[in-house]
């Protein structure tokens, strides 16, 4: 599976940029996961429900199914970004929002309210920039970040060789 990830300091609009890059890809018959970081603690379950109450009496894992979905909550530490891919099934594509220090091909969002100095030239895994404001002299693409039919025109032909 190619991965790709999408990088930004906080409000950059990388969930956004994911949401519709997904819409996007699928609408070209392209099959995309996604894996996203989170910074904080966070709950998947709603309190009262059995499989909440599984966790609370201290269960390591609990493994939710129906006939259209299946979720594992685990209580152990997050593995690392390449054994969590593994995890999923396989696709065309696998969007990573977050994880800015993973070692994996990224489009670093940059949004001028969100602040936050420069990835790239720093972190040479960038492979274009997606920005709200012109961006001049880089050795990679540029795009606005609201060209999704470019950026994803560039998804195609450069990460999924299509």
């Amino acid at each position: 599976m190619k991965v790709l990830g999408i990088a930004g300091w906080k409000n950059s609009g990388k969930t956004s940029l994911v949401e519709r890059l997904i819409r996007e890809l699928n609408h070209r018959g392209v099959q995309v996961s996604t894996v996203k970081h989170a910074h904080h603690a966070f709950t998947v379950d709603q309190q009262g429900t059995d499989s909440a109450r599984h966790q609370a009496a201290g269960a390591s894992e609990v493994l939710i199914a129906s006939g259209q979905h299946w979720a594992l909550i685990s209580r152990h530490p997050s593995p690392d970004l390449p054994e969590l891919v593994t995890r999923l099934s396989p696709v065309d594509l696998v969007l990573v929002e977050g994880f800015k220090s993973e070692p994996i091909p990224k489009i670093e969002l940059r949004r001028r309210e969100a602040g936050g100095s420069p990835m790239y030239p720093g972190d040479s895994r960038i492979v274009a920039i997606a920005s709200d404001h012109p961006i001049a002299d880089q050795d990679i693409p540029v795009f606005w970040l609201d060209d999704i039919i470019t950026i994803a025109d560039f998804v195609m032909s450069s990460i999924l060789g299509r």
